[in-house]
């Protein structure tokens, strides 16, 4: 489905999710990326005109109604499971054409008519050097407001035309928040969210269920975590914030400044001469972007004991850094569906061996409490079905 190649696997206790096929016992979908949807032929050039003239809402409103489509299909295929919605997060230039792909057809399909000359300065004029830390994530949403307006507006009336239609409709949306590095931009674009939910839900008179979270992929928001779990809405008391994803592409890119798509001329050397032990993009580095998330997690849980904690990335799927994930009580993981088979397997192990090790040390107690006798073979078998169970 369009905009959820990434899935679910919920392993943290153990309980292991992945989608999009039921059969490999999914229970929700991590990370739904909003901008996959963007890129059909017939949808590109609507979005190219909106970036272009921001003042036209007909095009916005385009963009609400197949995103509204694709949402209420993704809560019904997912009807009782968690969805988990990444606003809109990557840096315009990618749904732009290249300079070289610009003649008069493209021109007038933007907006320009026939303009090439015209249409070729206003991408100029939108060039970034660095444009992964440039105008993208909450940025993009708290420059442009009425973005995140209608992609709320969007999930929110899918939920309930779904919710609508049939009685045993169960959507529950998670909307996240994606790139956030203050309190303020998380605030900013949580309060939007919850005005454009709660209006919809009133015009409708459905109650449509939704939670409001972050991707953590900046390392200030892993140090600031906690005031961003106790943020809450003033006029009602409630908390702006349940759940955390982290984000560990971007975080170990940003901790450790190094850029993912660059890395491979360096990377091989560096595990040849034993610079690194691992791959980071792979496998999680434990010693700082895992502490990161350790102190995250912690401070996060510290605030709200029932906060939702996950990551995403490929991290997800590597058996390693999922046993990282469940030491440093994360609840779940996310991973590409070609991990599923190892996720499952990883989470599988850690279940056998916390409960081998529980059984152990529970033996040891029971032993350690009562006078030394010789082993029967009754004994024995007593402590082999603990072990199993």
């Amino acid at each position: 489905m369009s905009g959820s190649n990434v899935v679910t696997a919920i392993i943290f206790p153990l309980t292991i999710v992945f989608l999009p096929l039921p059969e490999n016992g999914a229970m929700g979908i991590g990370l739904c990326r909003t901008e996959h949807m963007f890129f059909s032929p017939e949808r590109l050039p609507i979005v190219r005109r909106w970036i272009f003239h921001t003042e036209c809402l007909d095009d916005l409103d385009h963009i609400k109604h197949f995103q509204r489509s694709d949402f209420k299909d993704l809560f019904v295929a997912m009807n009782g499971k968690d969805v988990t919605i990444r606003l809109l997060d990557p840096p315009l230039h990618e749904f732009l054409p290249r300079p070289e792909q610009v003649h008069e057809r493209v021109a007038e399909e933007c907006g320009f008519g026939t303009d090439v000359k015209r249409m070729l300065a206003r991408i100029d004029s939108m060039h970034e050097e660095n444009p992964m830390l440039g105008l993208r994530g909450c940025r993009l949403g708290i420059v442009k407001p009425e973005f995140t307006q209608m992609q709320v507006e969007a999930i929110i009336s899918a939920a309930a035309d779904f919710m609508e239609e049939s009685p045993e409709a169960k959507p529950h949306p998670r909307i996240m928040i994606p790139l956030i590095g203050s309190i303020s931009e998380y605030k900013n674009q949580a309060l939007i969210i919850k005005s454009e939910a709660e209006r919809i839900r009133s015009e409708r008179g459905i109650d449509v269920p939704y939670e409001i979270g972050t991707m953590i992929e900046v390392p200030r928001a892993a140090l600031i975590s906690d005031k961003i779990a106790s943020l809450v809405d003033e006029t009602d008391g409630k908390p702006l914030c349940t759940f955390f994803s982290y984000g560990t592409n971007d975080l170990t890119q940003m901790t450790m400044g190094i850029s993912r798509d660059d890395s491979n001329g360096f990377i091989p050397k560096y595990l040849d001469l034993g610079i690194m032990l691992d791959d980071p993009f792979q496998t999680i580095d434990e010693e700082g972007v895992g502490k990161l998330v350790q102190h995250s997690a912690a401070l996060g849980k510290s605030v709200n004991p029932t906060m939702s904690l996950s990551v995403c990335g490929e991290h997800g799927g590597d058996p390693k850094s999922i046993a990282f994930f469940d030491k440093v009580g994360l609840n779940y993981v996310s991973c590409s569906p070609y991990r599923v088979p190892v996720a499952r397997l990883a989470a599988a192990q850690i279940r056998v061996q916390t409960r081998m090790a529980k059984a152990k040390e529970e033996e040891e107690k029971r032993t350690d409490s009562v006078q030394p006798k010789q082993t029967t073979i009754g004994n024995v078998e007593s402590m082999s079905r603990v072990i199993v169970q």
